[in-house]
C-alpha cells in the first residue's frame, strides 16, 4: 500500500537520520522509497527543502511527485486553506456522510511541519506501517500516515477550491470596476448635458 508519510521529531537533527533510515529500509527491500524529504517549515510558514532522496525508477526528484505537490500546497498560497477553520473548506468540498472524515488530509499533514523545525514527508509502498513505526519511532518520531489516494484527491479538491477562489476574486473585480466606469460614464454625460444646456427650460439663461 502507498501511503504519504509526515513526521515530527522532538530533535531537529533526526528528521536527517530519518530520511536516512528511510533509504536504507528501502536498500533493504523492506519498503519503497517513491520519494522523500527533510523540510524546515519558517514562522511565516514558507517551506524550504533541505534534503531529499527519490526513486529513481520514478521521473524526477521528491519533490517533482506527490511530496512536491504537498510542499507546494502546505508551503504555498493554498497554504491559507489549511489554517485554522478554514481548513475544512477543502474536507467540505467531498460529499461525505460522516462528520469524523471531513477533516483535511492536507490540514493534517500540514499540522506535522510545526513553524521553527523540520520535519520529513515521504511518500512510501509498505506492506505493513511497523516497519517504518518501529524505526522512526526509536528517533523520537511521530508520523501521520494517509493513503497516496486519499492526498492525492485532496490536491486535486485544493487546486480546484484555488481556481474557484481566483474566480470569485476576479467577478467581483470586474463587477467593481464596470460599477466604476458606469460612475464615470454617468458623471460624463451629466457633465456633457450640462455644457450643451440639455433638460433647461427652453430660453433660460446659461451660466
Amino acid at each position: 500500500m502507498e501511503n504519504v508519510l509526515a513526521v515530527n521529531f522532538a530533535a531537529d537533527a533526526n528528521a536527517y537520520e530519518a530520511l536516512t533510515k528511510l533509504k536504507e529500509l528501502d536498500g533493504q527491500g523492506q519498503i519503497a522509497v517513491v520519494g522523500a524529504a527533510v523540510i524546515e517549515r519558517a514562522e511565516d510558514g514558507s517551506i524550504t527543502v533541505k534534503d531529499e532522496v527519490g526513486d529513481p525508477g520514478y521521473t524526477g526528484t521528491a519533490t517533482g511527485g506527490i511530496v512536491g505537490l504537498v510542499i507546494g500546497i502546505i508551503g504555498g498560497p493554498l497554504g491559507v486553506l489549511l489554517g485554522g477553520a478554514t481548513g475544512v473548506l477543502i474536507g467540505s468540498l467531498f460529499d461525505m456522510d460522516d462528520a469524523d472524515e471531513t477533516e483535511s488530509v492536507l490540514e493534517e499533514i500540514s499540522r506535522a511541519a510545526h513553524p521553527g523545525h523540520t520535519a520529513v514527508l515521504a511518500q512510501v509502498s509498505e506492506q505493513s506501517p511497523d516497519v517504518v513505526d518501529a524505526a522512526l519511532e526509536q528517533l523520537g518520531g511521530t508520523v501521520v500516515r494517509r493513503p497516496v489516494e486519499a492526498v492525492e484527491a485532496e490536491i486535486a479538491a485544493a487546486e480546484e477550491a484555488q481556481r474557484a477562489a481566483k474566480d470569485a476574486a476576479r467577478k467581483q473585480l470586474h463587477e467593481q470596476r464596470r460599477a466604476e466606469t458606469k460612475e464615470k460614464i454617468q458623471a460624463k454625460l451629466a457633465e456633457l448635458k450640462a455644457k450643451l444646456h440639455i433638460g433647461r427650460p427652453v430660453g433660460a439663461a446659461s451660466d
